[in-house]
């Protein structure tokens, strides 16, 4: 999953990670008081040329605070949780015949292999580092140089019982330098749901200390991000600066990364007992409750905000896709790990949801009719104008069906189930249409005018495809065998798969919600066209271009790219194993994933 989760993951997203001191020097301190603003400069440690911190005693809990909170809130008291209603599909109800259950498990043990080949080339190729380059046997550091694979994948090997694996990666983690970091912007959002979502969520399914302290070190790394005038945080962050000089939140940020710290930053405190996590994001969310009608489209908010001046409403592009997906994923997620103590999260998921279906949501024209939705982008330039959508989708918004599956659930509201249903099987329908069974990144349809009935008319599609051309004088036919349109598709703007889990996520969610066998089968037509397609002499590659036939690959077309990154282990195999493990492996009623697919432990009703 911002995914930023994640379009490209997130436009441009010269992402980082972070730099935190290191384990073997500096004493572990887990509550540091709040300190003075008055801070001596000369009291900062210098950093040298290579991203590192001269001083071997640096510890990122000890950093004064320039800009102190007066009161810290405190996590909502989880022994008043509400007994939520059952998220999971009631699996024992309907036993599973020995045929079928054989399939699974053979599907299972497949996707196993998969996953085990792409961990043994990681370690002997790019141990230590963030990715894999799975063509030329290289290691790539894009999120700062601090093992990020292997700290995305420490639940993965709980979860599949590589025990081994999971103790020598642990070991690894312990051992990561984090008085440097191979870049100088440190992107927030990023280090949070990777590395401080990846140690909690491995800390919760294993109870190993050492994850828990890593953990603490990530976040009083990341907290200093937050010491700002107005504690508003700096999602892409120049750490070293907030060592020497005064910091202000930027006026131009991705509402998607501010809005999705809630889920980690909750967590930790809830751990600790130290509420100055949850208090930073606190502050967050108050402002989007406080702001949610104030924006040109009621109930959402745009995908960027002035965060420096608190202004979440000035924009006029909504949507649920790229730059905004996990704001919005984390309001149903952040009511399940409180227990439903917090009812805003509720409000902040009905009210967006409510727009969203209203304006965003479309089913597109296809030649077999589905009865499918697509989530599109709505421009409206004040209140007053009219609300434009653009039919475009993406790889990226089919978590939407995913989520909208799990907010009918928690909040009892079976429409949302069935809105689910329709986005999932729209992003099943996508990845069938093409050739090589795989869905692009983005691509445009042409939207019925009902979403209740809609008969395809091969003249209205392809005159969709003219305006699209900007009305060219040349062949409409020619234009559609040149760009290698399927029927149905307007453009594909981006031909790309880079190893997305996002479809595969609502797939496994969907199923563990409603037990309907056909997406096992979509789960694992999905599995073996990715994998035939992407398959390395060492692990997968991301593909430039799904729009080439088998047949026009075997003679000849490289579409394979050097690059494969952490999400395709930590999200993409992790819900590919899920859907085919036993339904209590990972229960939905007993925890819930942050945007990385990392499981977090809920609180339940006691």
């Amino acid at each position: 999953m911002l995914s930023l989760r994640r379009y490209v993951p997130y436009v441009g997203i010269a992402v980082c990670t972070l730099l935190i001191v290191t384990f073997y020097r500096a004493p572990i301190i887990d509550h540091v008081p709040l300190g003075p603003s008055n801070i001596p400069l000369e009291a900062s440690p210098a950093i040298n040329s290579s991203n590192q911190l001269s001083d071997p005693d640096f510890h990122w809990a000890r950093v004064p605070v320039r800009y102190p909170v007066e009161k810290l809130t405190r996590v909502p008291k989880v022994k008043e949780a509400e007994r939520l209603p059952n998220v999971q599909f009631d699996f024992l109800s309907r036993p599973e015949p020995a045929g079928e259950r054989f399939l699974r498990q053979d599907k299972l043990r497949a996707v196993k292999r998969t996953f085990a080949r792409c961990w043994k080339s990681y370690r002997e190729h790019a141990w230590g580092h963030d990715e894999l380059t799975p063509i030329s046997g290289g290691a790539r550091d894009s999120f700062g140089g601090w093992a990020a694979n292997a700290v995305d994948n420490l639940d993965n090997l709980y979860i599949m019982e590589m025990k081994e694996e999971f103790e020598e990666a642990v070991k690894v983690v312990e051992a990561i330098d984090l008085t440097k970091c191979a870049l100088d912007q440190l992107n927030v959002f990023e280090t949070t749901i990777r590395h401080l979502g990846g140690l909690l969520s491995a800390y919760d399914l294993s109870g190993d200390d050492r994850l828990l302290t890593k953990a603490k070190h990530f976040g009083h790394m990341l907290i200093v991000a937050f010491d700002t005038p107005n504690r508003m945080p700096i999602t892409r962050w120049y750490w070293s600066k907030a060592l020497n000089e005064p910091q202000v939140a930027d006026d131009h940020v991705l509402v998607a990364e501010i809005g999705s710290l809630t889920m980690e930053f909750t967590r930790l405190s809830m751990l600790t007992r130290d509420p100055k996590w949850y208090d930073a994001v606190e502050r967050i969310v108050g402002l989007l409750e406080k702001q949610q009608y104030r924006t040109y489209l009621p109930g959402m908010w745009p995908v960027t905000v002035n965060v420096r001046e608190r202004d979440f409403t000035a924009d006029s592009l909504f949507t649920l896709s790229a730059m905004s997906d996990s704001l919005y994923e984390y309001f149903p997620k952040m009511h399940a790990l409180l227990g439903g103590v917090d009812l805003r999260y509720q409000k902040l998921y009905e009210g967006s949801m409510a727009t969203a279906i209203e304006y965003n949501l479309f089913r597109p024209m296809t030649p077999d009719n589905a009865d499918i939705l697509i989530s599109g982008q709505v421009r409206r330039q004040d209140r007053t104008s009219d609300a434009s959508l653009d039919p475009q989708g993406q790889h990226l918004v089919c978590f939407a069906g995913g989520m909208f599956a799990l907010g009918g659930k928690l909040f009892d509201n079976p429409a949302h189930v069935e809105i689910g249903k329709k986005i999932t099987d729209g992003c099943i329908w996508a990845y069938k249409a093409m050739p090589l069974g795989i869905m692009p990144e983005v691509f445009r349809m042409a939207p019925c005018e009902s979403r209740l009935e809609c008969e395809w008319n091969e003249t209205a599609w392809k005159d969709a495809v003219k305006a699209e051309h900007g009305d060219s004088d040349a062949d409409i036919d020619s234009i559609i065998a040149s760009d290698r349109l399927p029927p149905g598709f307007v453009s594909l703007a981006d031909r790309r798969y880079i190893l997305r889990p996002e479809a595969i996520e609502s797939v496994f969610i969907l199923y563990r919600i409603t037990g309907e066998r056909y997406l096992l089968d979509a789960a694992w037509d999905m599995f073996q066209a990715i994998t035939s397609a992407t398959e390395t002499r060492l692990a997968n590659a991301a593909l430039r271009d799904v729009s080439f036939s088998k047949e026009q690959i075997k003679e000849g077309e490289e579409i394979q790219v050097d690059s494969m990154e952490s999400f395709w282990m930590a999200e993409t195999l992790k819900y590919f194993y899920l859907i085919f493990s036993e339904p209590d492996v990972i229960s939905l009623d007993e925890w819930v994933f942050n945007t990385e697919a990392h499981p977090l432990k809920r609180v339940l009703a006691r």
